[in-house]
């Protein structure tokens, strides 16, 4: 199966590494890619684990998975990556994500901030 964040290869040889072991994820725009991977496959584990220390929120999990389940992703589209190599310890990442609900076409569009937190890349929030 072709990865869902579009990078062009298999499932098994891109986000899956990191949704087995985060630390694949070297920069801020792959952990970006996993997640939305793990919004397509209802990875609540995932997502909680990928979310930074400073604003997970576990008691949202359930939600997040029913509300990623609720819609049928189409694709991930990448604008724009601000720092977030593997030698930063921040980035953002701005990105257009596509999918169905209700019968019509909707688009998440997000400037999300990554900060590394015992060397790993997380998830922020959104970025100011």
């Amino acid at each position: 199966m072709n990865c869902p964040c579009g990078s062009q290869e298999t499932y098994a040889n891109c986000c899956k590494k990191a949704h087995q072991n985060i630390a694949h994820a070297k920069t801020a725009e792959q952990l970006m890619r996993s997640r939305y991977s793990a919004f397509v496959l209802a990875d609540g584990d995932y997502l909680m684990a990928s979310h930074h220390s400073k604003t997970r929120q576990p008691k949202e999990k359930k939600a997040i998975v029913n509300w990623a389940k609720s819609l049928q992703w189409i694709k991930l589209d990448v604008l724009e990556t601000t720092k977030g190599l593997e030698k930063d310890s921040e980035g953002t990442v701005t990105f257009n994500a596509y999918f169905y609900e209700n019968g019509k076409v909707d688009c998440i569009h997000e400037k999300s901030a990554f900060l590394k937190e015992n060397n790993l890349w997380m998830y922020l929030g959104l970025s100011k």
